[in-house]
C-alpha cells in the first residue's frame, strides 16, 4: 500500500472526477494529448490511463450535458 500511495501522490490533483467545466476541459485536453501519443496501440503503457480518462469525461458528459431530444 505504501508504494501505491507514493505513485498516487503525483497524480492525485490531476486524475479527478470533473465536476465543473474547467476540470472537464482539463481532462479533454489531457485525453487529446494521450490520443496523440497512444493512438490505437492497446499495448502502449499509457493506454489504460487513456481509458480511465475517457470514462471520467463520459461521466461528466452524462451528468452535465443534456441530451438532445429527437
Amino acid at each position: 500500500m505504501i508504494e501505491t500511495q507514493k505513485l498516487w501522490q503525483p497524480l492525485a490533483q490531476q486524475l479527478v472526477i470533473p465536476h465543473d467545466e474547467a476540470s472537464y476541459q482539463k481532462m479533454v485536453i489531457w485525453l487529446d494529448r494521450l490520443i496523440d501519443e497512444v493512438g490505437e496501440n492497446e499495448q502502449h503503457p499509457l493506454a489504460s490511463l487513456m481509458d480511465i480518462i475517457g470514462v471520467l469525461i463520459e461521466y461528466y458528459e452524462n451528468e452535465q450535458i443534456p441530451e438532445l431530444e429527437v
